[in-house]
């Protein structure tokens, strides 16, 4: 069952929960905490299974806090940013559950990528591992994004999935995907710090809705500043 609907199912338990322990003190009959609960279980089951978890996603956007949709646009703009400086080509991106819908895809946000041009070619060993490395840097850049601004992070399991996936199909044994994970990580994290004013700049140009030409100018406006910068820490 994808990720929102099980946040909606969990909401739906934590309701049932403090119905049933305020229900004494306000005199909320038992039914009630039993019926809210299997109408929020039966709505996540009937959207997972009609509309493939749309519903949920909307419902779940409706209610974001100011914050989580910063925090959005901080997670996709680390994944815009790693892509662009590991020359994955972008074709679009997306910060909220109804603009992700409108485009076909589920989620609250998503930056969309053009891999055809990078595979479009018969590649050796050596090469498809440096594509999976950067894909795979690329995939963690929200998280990196996320902990560099707030310190921690709540998204990102999606991501963690499609590396993971990726990883089996290209063979590599599980064991080792927890370590490939904190690579690309790290690796992201080293990429955003170097290029923070890029960073936050794009960050503001994503706020106002930019194109993807515009962000990309955005980011190379700033290129310099940011080694400027490097220039004097060091």
């Amino acid at each position: 069952m994808p990720q929102t609907a099980l946040n909606l199912i969990a909401i739906g338990i934590f309701l049932m929960t403090m119905t049933s322990l305020l229900g004494p003190i306000f005199n909320i009959p038992p039914v009630v905490p039993a019926a809210l609960t299997f109408g929020i279980l039966s709505l996540a089951t009937a959207d997972t299974l009609s509309w493939n978890s749309r519903g949920v996603s909307l419902l779940l956007d409706l209610f974001a806090s100011r914050e989580q949709r910063q925090r959005i646009i901080s997670h996709e703009a680390g994944h815009f940013l790693t892509a662009y400086f590991l020359g994955i080509p972008i074709t679009g991106y997306t910060l909220t559950a109804w603009e992700m819908i409108k485009q076909g895809r589920l989620g609250l946000g998503g930056v969309a990528f053009e891999s055809a041009t990078l595979t479009n070619k018969p590649f050796n060993i050596q090469e498809m591992r440096l594509t999976l490395d950067r894909f795979c840097t690329v995939w963690m850049a929200g998280v990196a994004a996320e902990k560099m601004v707030y310190g921690d992070s709540q998204g990102g399991a999606e991501d963690r999935e499609q590396l993971r996936q990726a990883l089996n199909m290209a063979g590599l044994p599980e064991v080792g995907y927890g370590q490939k994970e904190r690579w690309a990580q790290l690796q992201a994290t080293n990429l955003l710090t170097r290029h923070q004013q890029s960073y936050e700049a794009l960050v503001e140009a994503m706020k106002q809705r930019s194109s993807v030409e515009d962000c990309y100018a955005v980011i190379q406006q700033h290129c310099d500043a940011d080694s400027y910068q490097l220039t004097i820490d060091n």
